[in-house]
Order: C-alpha cells, then sequence, then structure tokens
C-alpha cells in the first residue's frame, strides 16, 4: 500500500511536528502553511494575518500506522474547542484544522470528529476540508524544536515522549 497524506494545523507547527516524528509509521513530517490565499507567504506575512494555518504535511504508511489512530493522536495534543488559539498563541494562524487529500479518508475522519464532538458534546472548532494549498516553511522552521530543544511549545514536553 502506498504512503498516504493528511495536514493537521494544530496551532504552533513546531511542536505539532515534533510529537508526530515519534511515531512509527510517520514517514516524513513538514511544517508549512495552508489553506490561505494562493500565494506563498513569508512566516512574517502569516503572522500578520495572512489568512494561512500553521500546518504539519504528515506523510504516512497507513499498513503501520491508520489514519484514525494519527487523528486520535492529534486530538490528545489540541484543544479542539478553542478557535483560532493553542496554548498561548492566537491569531487565525493557529487554528485547528484536518486538511484531507483523499476522498477516501473522509470515513475514518468523520468517524473520529465523530467521537471527538460526542466527548466534547458540541461541535468542534476544527476546520475538516479539503487542502487547498501548502507551502512549506522557510528552513529555520523545519524540525525546529530539535535545533532549539528549549524551544517554547503548548504541547507539554512530556507528550514527546509517548513511543
Amino acid at each position: 500500500m502506498a504512503n498516504r497524506t493528511i495536514y493537521l494545523a494544530g496551532g504552533c507547527f513546531w511542536g505539532v511536528q515534533k510529537f508526530f516524528d515519534q511515531f512509527e509509521g510517520v514517514v516524513s513530517t513538514e511544517v508549512g502553511y495552508a489553506n490561505g490565499p494562493d500565494a506563498a507567504p513569508s512566516y512574517k506575512e502569516v503572522r500578520g494575518g495572512s489568512g494561512h494555518a500553521e500546518t504539519v504535511k504528515i506523510e504516512y504508511d497507513p499498513a503501520r500506522i491508520t489514519l484514525a489512530r494519527l487523528l486520535d493522536l492529534y486530538f490528545m495534543v489540541i484543544d479542539p474547542l478553542s478557535v483560532n488559539r493553542q496554548g498561548g498563541d492566537e491569531g487565525i494562524q493557529y487554528r485547528t484544522g484536518v486538511y484531507y487529500t483523499e476522498a477516501d479518508q473522509l470515513p475514518e475522519i468523520k468517524g473520529v470528529f465523530g467521537l471527538q464532538e460526542a466527548k466534547a458534546g458540541q461541535k468542534l472548532a476544527v476546520e475538516f476540508e479539503p487542502i487547498k494549498n501548502f507551502f512549506s516553511a522557510e528552513e529555520y522552521h523545519q524540525k525546529y524544536l530539535d535545533k532549539n530543544p528549549n524551544g517554547y511549545c503548548h504541547i507539554p514536553a512530556a507528550m514527546f515522549k509517548l513511543k
């Protein structure tokens, strides 16, 4: 079975990338800016409200990790009821979202969303739509917390040691 791709926006992309890098079946991750205007933004433009979400592109091997498992993990490190905010980060670029690439991903995504909404007792504030665009972030953002172990992250450090 070929590798698949899912895009997850979960607040600051540094921690989301580090979190997913620990799991077997995650083939690669890349941070970038998604589902904003169709022009590649700079980090400064994204911070200024360009409309893009800080997002992690995740390539995964579905024979080793399911999309449902990836989404269950995702919901462990976000507040799914928060609008445009995760931890101390606030702004449209920190919104949460699941951006899919293939229609056959929909049943797994809908299943996980249904369980999460039942658990929360209300509709989630997590976007759920096809990926419209994705622009790779500047190189210094890639694997940022590996390069800067004391860098800020809204995800507790213990979450990086689940594997």
